[in-house]
């Protein structure tokens, strides 16, 4: 299944894409895709509607964030080791975790605004999961159980602030629109390999990250596993799994995004997100 929801910004609701590349209204059987509904109960009744007799939906409407008000946006960092290369950083012997504020999180195709003060904001590209159950001190073999979905998750970053400020990344990582997630969610039983899917990010139609997930250091299961050693999950929560190479971080000299700049990003088997940079 593919589930998604939209609508303008604060009245969206969740609908699925049919096998015909149709939106159909799901809100006569859940409320949303929030931390109520985002679980393995729910999605198993979805599985079993007849899609064709749902309401259509006219497929031009925005698409808002694929998860609405999540309790947790956990991050990984430099979890591809071209891209721990790439800034200079050593390859990390255990995940490193930080948190993006749920309030970064916006629609897939939404603008990214660029706030007054930066002056280092970068792109990257990410493969996400969204948890479908209470999880805490699960095995890596476990893990799989506990997986709603996957999705699309654009890290956007200021790198002044999250690197040269003092403190933790999450400063860097948490203005407002600087988490796009979705288009949806896909569901497990849609992507054979969860460890072979290219990622591609473009800017301005220059092609500047193109990763593919057998290239991770850490595995989604093992993250998952290593996570709920930390700190228990819960239905809706999102983590991402870091970035391959390509950021504009990484590069010599180093770019940085600048208004009126578009973002195109693709997953295998997850969509697409188009989103242009504007000025606070």
């Amino acid at each position: 299944m593919k589930l998604l929801r939209v609508g303008e910004k604060g009245k969206e609701i969740p609908a699925i894409l049919d096998e015909n590349n149709k939106l159909r209204d799901i809100s006569s059987h859940i409320k949303d895709l929030n931390p109520d509904f985002l679980n393995f109960e729910t999605f198993s009744k979805l599985k079993n509607l007849d899609l064709t007799k749902l309401p259509e939906i006219n497929n031009s409407q925005r698409i808002g964030a694929c998860v609405n008000k999540p309790g947790k946006f956990v991050a990984i960092g430099l979890n591809y080791s071209d891209h721990a290369k790439e800034t200079g950083a050593k390859i990390p012997s255990e995940p490193i975790v930080f948190m993006k504020s749920t309030s970064s999180i916006s629609g897939p195709n939404d603008n990214i605004v660029k706030p007054k003060n930066s002056k280092k904001l970068d792109w990257e590209v990410e493969l996400a999961f969204v948890v479908g159950k209470e999880t805490k001190n699960i095995s890596e073999q476990e893990a799989p159980d506990h997986i709603l979905g996957y999705c699309i998750v654009n890290d956007v970053s200021e790198r002044e602030w999250q690197i040269e400020k003092m403190g933790q990344w999450v400063k860097g990582k948490s203005g407002d629109t600087f988490g796009p997630i979705g288009p949806y969610i896909v569901t497990k039983d849609e992507i054979s390999d969860i460890n072979n899917l290219n990622l591609i990010l473009e800017v301005n139609e220059k092609k500047m990250q193109n990763g593919n997930t057998k290239n991770m250091i850490y595995n989604t299961n093992f993250l998952l596993s290593y996570l709920s050693k930390f700190m228990s999950l819960q239905p809706g929560d999102i983590v991402t799994t870091g970035t391959p190479a390509g950021v504009g971080m990484g590069m010599k000299p180093q770019l940085f995004l600048k208004s009126g700049d578009k973002i195109k990003l693709t997953i295998d088997n997850l969509g697409e997100q188009n989103s242009k940079v504007v000025t606070e």
